[in-house]
């Protein structure tokens, strides 16, 4: 038996929840203005199917996602480890815009340059997310970094301009994602900006919750992710305009004194001697070593010096991750004693060799010596230059669909030393 103040609150409840369902999305919308059209825009949801998404990690959509007259909404039945859905397609510089209403305490979020790999179990671990949630009615106490319109646990808006509708009712919000220069917009109103991949950005990157968390915020490109975190959510106006990349710009990987926007993986030794050098060196425990770049590069044109003392048995890794420990996933332009195939291409799992050098140049290779590598990676093609004399040419989807950093190895073994300078790349 219930008495009738409990009736009534539970009566509330249930008008409530199905008034969210059946009556949160009656206006009609998702259509293109033929000025939006002609500007470049596109929409992500026709306001009637779920064409275009599917599970993260996956090929078809299973997850609890349906439509509800004309919207896209999340059923609430998410969780921190499912409950995610993403676009088929991925993208790397846009305008995105969405309109967004919540259930009461409800909690979601709009991610973007989501990277989907087996060992990756969730989205939020790659890519950035716009914080959606009803900071009002949410039955914890939150930190500042987990309201709404955050850059999630790294930038906070400005809390003076943000003018949000009162839950229940819908607001909009944009990202803009230009080359590395990120905004967020609510109603109308910027409220936030900052630099991707700065100084300030790789810090805050380190020292919270995305310090054990390598590939974090890294891709220059990916799918776009929505959020059933356990609380009904309805999104309808889903648009995007792609902007352009802008190539040609030559960086300096090595700057000649310190490691500066590289990162250590292994025990191995990596240091800067005398004469200005990047040296790579064996450690005493003898073990695989990985000094990587900070930053991915996915398209680009590297040139790189190297000069092999000892054993020069090592490697340029391209569009190549991190996962746990000291395990390297991507592929090698090898760098290795005469005989053994400097400027071949090695995947790291899977396949192996890809493309071997032929037998008549090996002897390109200067032992002993400075030589000079060239890597040009664009789409799925890579090729590589020793000494100014090609060596290998190769066209590979699976590579076409990589992305991640450049890396330099040391191999297992000891006994290994490798010189390195004048590390340049221009990007493509």
């Amino acid at each position: 038996m219930i008495t009738i103040k409990k009736f009534k609150t539970a009566t509330l409840f249930v008008i409530s929840a199905i008034s969210f369902s059946l009556f949160s999305c009656l206006s009609p919308q998702n259509k293109l203005t033929q000025e939006e059209i002609s500007d470049g825009w596109h929409l992500l949801f026709d306001g009637k199917t779920l064409n275009g998404w599917r599970d993260y990690n996956g090929s078809t959509l299973t997850e609890p996602w349906h439509v509800v007259n004309g919207c896209i909404q999340a059923k609430g039945n998410g969780s921190d480890a499912s409950g995610y859905i993403v676009t088929d397609k991925e993208y790397e510089n846009f305008e995105l815009s969405w309109d967004w209403k919540l259930s009461k305490g409800g909690n979601s979020g709009m991610l973007y340059h989501v990277v989907e790999r087996p060992s990756f179990k969730v989205p939020y671990i790659s890519g950035p997310e716009y914080q959606l949630i009803d900071e009002d009615n949410f039955p914890e106490q939150l930190e500042e970094w987990q309201k709404l319109g955050v850059d999630y646990a790294m930038y906070l808006p400005e809390r003076s301009k943000m003018k949000v509708n009162p839950q229940g009712e819908w607001n909009n919000s944009k990202i803009v994602f230009d080359n590395g220069h990120v905004e967020h917009w609510l109603n109308g109103q910027k409220i936030l900006e900052f630099e991707a991949w700065s100084n300030d950005w790789h810090k805050r990157k380190n020292s919270g919750k995305w310090a054990n968390a390598p590939e974090y915020g890294l891709a220059t490109k990916g799918v776009i992710c929505l959020q059933d975190h356990g609380y009904p959510a309805s999104f309808r106006n889903i648009k995007i305009k792609e902007l352009p990349r802008k190539s040609g710009k030559t960086i300096d990987l090595f700057n000649g004194q310190d490691l500066t926007g590289w990162d250590i993986y292994g025990t191995e030794k990596w240091y800067v001697d005398k004469d200005n050098n990047l040296v790579c060196e064996s450690g005493p425990d003898k073990k695989y070593g990985y000094l990587a770049t900070r930053n991915y590069y996915d398209d680009f044109d590297l040139s790189v010096e190297f000069k092999q003392e000892a054993n020069g048995n090592s490697g340029i890794f391209i569009r190549s991750f991190i996962e746990e420990g000291v395990k390297i996933n991507g592929w090698q332009v090898e760098v290795a004693p005469k005989n053994h195939d400097t400027g071949g291409i090695y995947e790291s799992y899977g396949r192996e060799w890809l493309a071997q050098i032929p037998d008549e140049k090996e002897n390109i290779l200067k032992e002993g010596e400075w030589n000079l590598m060239r890597i040009k990676v664009q789409g799925d093609n890579v090729q590589t230059w020793l000494n100014g004399q090609e060596m290998i040419n190769l066209t590979d989807s699976i590579i076409g669909k990589g992305k991640g950093r450049i890396a330099l190895q040391i191999h297992e073994g000891g006994g290994i030393k490798v010189l390195w300078r004048n590390i340049k790349l221009t990007t493509l």
